[in-house]
């Protein structure tokens, strides 16, 4: 039988929109984007407290299919400043390591006053 897993969790901010915060199906999970919202609505100021809250918040949405850091396979990471790059690999490597995920880096506009936005695709090391 297939798992089949919408995953929800209070741990991170609720969608605004027609979309899960993460979705599995078998073994492989979604993660829809995250960027440096708090449970509050509030935003954190900075690039850096932005990436992290986000990252935090990709972890609650892992976990909510069953997955962690881990089982991690691909990351798109959408910046609103390039100069932000440098940055964003270091704290990219506190939260996952070798091997690390395939990861696409784009430049965009977001929402201000967002900074970053970050979805994931993993593989369920339990299946």
């Amino acid at each position: 039988m297939t798992i089949d897993i919408v995953g929800r969790t209070t741990e991170a901010p609720s969608p605004l929109g027609p979309y899960s915060q993460s979705r599995r199906r078998g073994s492989f999970i979604a993660c829809a984007g995250q960027g440096g919202i708090g449970l509050d609505g509030s935003v954190d100021e900075g690039f850096g407290p932005q990436l992290r809250r986000t990252f935090e918040n990709l972890r609650a949405t892992l976990g909510a299919a069953g997955a962690t850091f881990s089982d991690v396979i691909q990351a798109r990471v959408f910046l609103t400043d390039p100069g932000q790059f440098a940055e964003m690999n270091e704290i990219y490597k506190e939260y996952f390591t070798e091997p690390y995920p395939a990861r696409t880096t784009v430049t965009v506009v977001l929402p201000s006053p967002l900074l970053v936005e970050v979805d994931l695709i993993a593989v369920a090391s339990d299946a």
